[in-house]
């Protein structure tokens, strides 16, 4: 007991005895300083006392399906910082293989009595993955918010880069080029942004049979090399990819069949993670404004949070075209 006071009294930044109060719900503490005791207690994996258990923490879940893809810690950072001026602590939850599952993580939070949640990437991105852990938010009527689409019979607020508008993005700049076999990398059928975007390039392109132009792979790059060795090799000299993962590995994938990027093959990624300039070439990307959206997630979330009303419309947000070195003029005979 003494060692749990403390580390909390730690934590928190405040007196054992300001800690012992708060627990035995004494008065004479302020209700910040009884919110940070109480979130202290939360972040350090400690039970609250069964006369406190009612009560949300000022703690925040931001559940990511990893970090190696550098959008997500980008992501993460705007999230935290915005959720921190709020008055709230970020509990960061990333996935890994063979790790935590994303409903795993949902009953970790929900068992420390989160304020609300805001999910990445999640399975809410893929129609046919299991969707009973989002249900269970929703049967406690807990806050939540989606960053980009999901699908549509949850109901949570959703913060989404506007995929129409990066494909038309994307395509204008390849058809500004000169190409007109142009392909595209997306991810799994059942992924929904892959699919608005799917659609939008069949809208813009006006494509009817030309479905042999997709591939399809997982967000990973030896997926995307597989996938895009099966398009260049059916003579596209234009690729658009759903993320910039996707689009390194359609470089290696165009490298490794002798041809150049982009003298034989230009590539458009998508999210403009970190390091994009530094890559060889640089990465002509289509820009998530991730900082945009992530403070509107949280606003979204704590307005939620304070009881001001669900906002159940999905926020679009418009992306921005960055031209560098992986696109130029196709190639002449």
């Amino acid at each position: 007991m003494t060692k749990r006071l403390t580390e909390v009294a730690r934590k928190a930044g405040v007196s054992e005895a300001t800690v012992s109060r708060v627990l035995n719900g004494r008065g004479g503490v302020s209700e910040a300083t009884r919110a940070a005791v109480l979130t202290a207690l939360d972040v350090l994996g400690y039970e609250r006392p069964t006369k406190l258990r009612g009560e949300r923490a000022r703690l925040v879940g931001l559940v990511l399906p990893e970090l190696q893809n550098p959008i997500f810690p980008a992501l993460a950072e705007v999230v935290t910082g915005s959720l921190a001026q709020r008055g709230f602590t970020p509990a960061l939850c990333a996935r890994t293989i063979g790790g935590v599952p994303e409903s795993g993580y949902v009953e970790m939070l929900l068992d420390h009595q989160v304020s609300g949640v805001i999910f990445a990437g999640g399975s809410y991105a893929l129609a046919d993955a299991s969707h009973e852990h989002y249900r269970r938010l929703t049967d406690r009527g807990l806050p939540v918010v989606l960053v980009n689409a999901g699908v549509e019979e949850l109901g949570f607020p959703r913060v989404s880069t506007d995929d129409a508008v990066a494909v038309e993005q994307a395509y204008g700049h390849l058809r500004s080029l000169g190409h007109q076999t142009i392909g595209m990398v997306l991810g799994p059928a059942d992924h929904i942004p892959s699919r608005r975007k799917l659609d939008a390039m069949v809208r813009t392109a006006g494509w009817d049979t030309d479905r042999h132009l997709v591939e399809r792979s997982s967000f990973s790059m030896e997926g995307a090399r597989v996938a895009a060795t099966r398009l260049i090799e059916r003579g596209v000299t234009g690729v658009i990819c759903a993320s910039d993962v996707l689009a390194l590995g359609t470089v290696r994938a165009a490298r490794r069949l002798g041809r150049a990027v982009p003298a034989d093959v230009s590539v458009v990624g998508f999210d403009d993670s970190a390091f994009m300039t530094c890559t060889d070439p640089p990465l002509t990307t289509v820009r998530q404004p991730i900082e945009t959206m992530g403070q509107a997630a949280v606003d979204l979330l704590v307005t939620q949070i304070e009881g001001a009303g669900v906002l159940h419309d999905e926020l679009l947000f418009e992306p921005e075209l960055v031209v560098r070195g992986s696109t130029a003029p196709v190639p002449r005979d």
